[in-house]
């Protein structure tokens, strides 16, 4: 079975993010860059394949070369090899394209991405892929077993969880639950050393529109001062609840 698994290089959570030129680009000063976790979970259940059945597990990346250092921890986490798309990745469907042009090439049986990146929460490009390829396609995955071309999927739905059946080709939108957080996978001294010598494939951007781009950003408010009312107050509780914070 061949697993491609999609990267994307994201902003570590504990950053301090800000903005430049206007607030129309995100400084990327002392920010220090990460897999992003719903592909981390993915590529530690594509692992898990490689060790139970064989599964040989490619990485890809749409991005320049300061993704690189993102995509050789993903290989010595335990990636075969990796291939990087020397695009800048401003767009959903632009960087669907290039995925899907690496797929077709590729000839992969199962295609694992995160269900959204934690940077633009766009959750977007896994289906944009399947539509491009007309593949079979399953979002939110949390549960993934292959058995031959057979394939058992759970995935989160409004209110539960669904249990699915398909078969191989299939594009798969992952998420936490795909292996258990203790399970994810760090890197030791064997693996950086053996990353190294692993093949990183660069390719050409293939022609595809840029739809959208991002105009402005802006930070959330911040956080108003806490009102402490004493426990006994409950007239001034309701009084702060009806016309100052306007929920009741």
């Amino acid at each position: 079975m061949k697993i491609l698994v999609c990267i994307s290089h994201v902003p570590d959570t504990t950053s301090k993010i800000n903005f430049s030129n206007g607030d129309s680009e995100f400084d990327t000063n002392g920010v220090q860059y990460v897999i992003n976790p719903n592909d981390e979970f993915g590529l530690t259940r594509a692992i898990w394949f490689q060790e139970q059945q064989g599964a040989n597990v490619t990485v890809v990346n749409v991005g320049g070369p300061d993704t690189e250092p993102t995509l050789r921890k993903a290989l010595a986490i335990g990636a075969n090899e990796a291939i990087r798309v020397n695009a800048n990745p401003t767009d959903g469907f632009f960087v669907a394209k290039q995925l899907a042009e690496v797929i077709k090439n590729g000839g992969y049986d199962l295609v694992i991405a995160g269900k959204e990146s934690l940077d633009y929460n766009g959750g977007m490009v896994p289906g944009m892929i399947a539509g491009i390829l007309g593949s079979n396609f399953l979002n939110s995955c949390t549960s993934l077993t292959v058995d031959g071309n057979n394939v058992k999927a759970v995935r989160e739905i409004d209110g539960g969880k669904e249990t699915v059946s398909t078969t191989l080709p299939l594009i798969i939108g992952g998420q936490k639950g795909l292996v258990e957080e203790k399970d994810l996978r760090i890197p030791n001294m064997r693996g950086i050393m053996t990353a190294r010598t692993k093949a990183l494939t660069i390719l050409e951007p293939v022609d595809a529109p840029i739809n959208t781009k991002a105009v402005k950003f802006e930070k959330p408010a911040p956080k108003s001062a806490v009102k402490l009312v004493s426990a006994d107050n409950l007239d001034e509780l309701i009084n702060l609840l009806h016309n100052e914070a306007k929920v009741i």
